[in-house]
């Protein structure tokens, strides 16, 4: 049986005992021929998809990845356990690139790995026409749709290469995909409808986490605090700002590395590989980091403004984690997010069909922010799953609750309407509050019937407020040049009466996690001794990782490492029971770790 013989592989080349969740379904349909498209969370093993199977039923396979680092990794990760994998991109220089093209027409490589832009030339793909393709497979099939959140046009030509290479199986993998989408891929990269997959997107092991931002430094501060010496993602909405949030953090003593597209490539596959290869660093990135980002203990993944759908928000948290142990998130947001996410909705040179595509988008991640009900089942519902409350994330169990807030919302309206429709909060705040600031009395504005009325109120409560009516659509912006707020049909009906609003209940201060709570979800729980053991280990990975020019996690991952510390195998055969040893790596590395078990005890 083809799955039977996957299974075996899977031990004896990776050394794990069985698959993930979806995995074998997957696998079973490709190694029985048919075109599948599949949709699994990031961390659950997508790549795996591709390679058992080649190493499998051999032949070669073409893998299609966006990024020259992604495919880099998997080259390296393949060679460490013993598998002819190879890339071609512009990364490699020449001769590399004539030696991979050497070995591919001498049937020497499984996996091949290309970017969608290099498979535009004729040249490369007559010669995969001559070479007996088994199968294509391509990863981040969502970049292949122009309704998926990261739309590519140069994914459009793989349905050419199908075709030029004879069409071969094709196997297409993303972690995020509506229904609009799904069908978009399929019609765009397979010949006939292709057996579809669609596995849970739910990350149980991922804590979720929203704050609104109020000091949002010391937020971000404080959240790192518990994560000290752990590997982690900080997104930040300009380039500008990871320099000098990086720059910060740096000052705090915190290993922090910025990373954008405005970096020259030499020092942008720099810091990747730094962060790649070393424990507890954390990369304070744009967008421009993170696809196929391949390292499973990053132990956390902070948003310092708010992402810009729940499809990017679950793919980018998706990069915590993906060891299946522990990990955090945390994503703080706050009114000039929404304004400014709309504003670049609004500027995008899109279809109308489009832009009302991408406004929903936004809507689903405002509401994702201001939920007040369990944060994952909110989260898998925009996917189209229904679960029961997860009792880990913040609102389970911090708690949040809906308040009639009409009278509040009549407030601030009528504010906004009295002092001309055309200020911000902090202006509005101090006619609530009854602060005569310098603008306030120039413009005559303490003298309004509204002044004061909101002085049992403080300003941080006031501003959620705001920051809620606006979400909720009662506030728009007044002009995108100078911002303000005025009101919007809904917001008149508010404030005259027609309607009502409830709004969540404000609480002073969100619950933390203590930094022992942090470190024990690092280790899974483990006691002094074998905490002690593990970073022992962790320290010899380094060594090795740092000899070899390889990712830390590409010796062993945290997860094996953690069992090593558990167990205490004293010799060859109790380590290779070690789930993520297999034969290749125990006859590269088991000795040493042997030993230093033995010298740690």
């Amino acid at each position: 049986m083809p799955l039977a013989r996957a299974r075996a592989a899977l031990k004896q080349v990776f050394g794990y005992d069985d698959f993930r969740p979806g995995q074998d379904e997957v696998i079973g349909a490709v190694l029985a021929g048919e075109d599948v498209l599949a949709v699994m969370p990031t961390g659950s093993g997508k790549s795996m998809c591709y390679q058992l199977p080649a190493i499998v039923d051999g032949g070669l396979t073409v893998v299609v990845s966006p990024l020259i680092a992604l495919m880099r990794d998997q080259v390296q990760q393949m060679a460490h356990v013993g598998v002819a994998a190879a890339t071609l991109n512009s990364g490699n220089g020449d001769e590399a690139n004539r030696e991979t093209l050497k070995r591919i027409r001498a049937g020497e490589v499984s996996l091949l790995f290309v970017s969608p832009e290099r498979l535009a030339g004729d040249g490369l793909v007559s010669l995969l026409a001559s070479s007996a393709v088994k199968r294509l497979a391509i990863d981040e099939a969502h970049c292949v749709s122009q309704w998926g959140h990261d739309f590519r046009p140069e994914y459009r030509q793989l349905a050419r290469l199908r075709s030029a290479l004879g069409n071969v199986q094709v196997v297409a993998l993303t972690a995020t995909a509506d229904a609009a989408t799904r069908s978009d891929i399929a019609d765009q990269l397979f010949a006939s409808p292709p057996r579809i997959v669609v596995h849970s997107f739910d990350r149980p092991n991922l804590h979720l986490r929203f704050e609104a931002k109020d000091k949002p430094r010391s937020q971000i501060a404080d959240f790192l605090d518990r994560h000290r010496g752990s590997n982690g993602i900080i997104y930040a909405g300009s380039r500008d700002k990871t320099e000098k949030l990086a720059d910060w953090l740096t000052g705090r003593g915190v290993r922090a590395l910025a990373y954008h597209a405005g970096l020259d490539p030499a020092t942008r596959a720099a810091r990747q590989d730094v962060f790649l290869q070393e424990d507890g660093i954390v990369i304070v990135a744009t967008i421009a980091f993170g696809m196929g980002i391949n390292k499973p203990d990053v132990r956390f993944v902070c948003h310092a403004d708010l992402p810009s759908g729940v499809e990017a928000y679950y793919q980018e948290i998706g990069r915590a984690g993906r060891d299946g142990l522990p990990a955090e998130t945390l994503t703080l947001y706050g009114i000039e997010d929404f304004a400014f996410r709309r504003r670049q909705i609004d500027d995008k040179a899109i279809g109308e069909a489009q832009r009302k595509l991408e406004h929903r988008r936004l809507s689903a991640m405002i509401d994702l922010a201001e939920a007040v009900t369990c944060r994952r089942q909110a989260l898998l519902a925009y996917f189209g799953e229904t679960s029961g409350p997860c009792g880990a994330c913040d609102l389970c169990q911090g708690g949040a609750e809906l308040v009639d807030a009409s009278v509040d919302a009549q407030k601030v309206l009528s504010a906004v309407v009295r002092s001309g429709q055309r200020y911000g909060a902090g202006h509005l705040v101090d006619i609530l509050r009854g602060e005569a600031s310098e603008t306030v009395r120039r413009q005559g504005h303490d003298k309004l019937k509204t002044f004061g009325v909101g002085a049992a109120r403080g300003a941080h409560e006031w501003r959620t407020v705001i920051r809620q009516l606006f979400a909720a659509g009662a506030l728009a912006e007044a002009s995108q040049e100078h911002g303000g707020f005025c009101l919007t049909e809904s917001g008149e009906a508010i404030l005259f009466g027609r309607e009502t609003i409830a709004l969540r209940k404000i609480k002073a201060e969100p619950v933390r996690r203590s930094r022992s709570a942090a470190r024990e979800a690092r280790t899974d729980g483990l006691d002094e001794n074998a905490a002690s053991l593990f970073e022992a280990l962790r320290a010899l990975r380094r060594e090795i990782a740092r000899d070899e020019g390889v990712a830390a996690y590409m010796v062993f991952p945290d997860r094996t490492l953690i069992e090593m510390a558990e167990t205490r195998p004293a010799t060859l055969a109790e380590m290779r029971e070690v789930q993520g040893v297999g034969e290749r790596k125990l006859s590269l590395y088991g000795e040493a770790f042997l030993e230093k078990i033995a010298e740690v005890g």
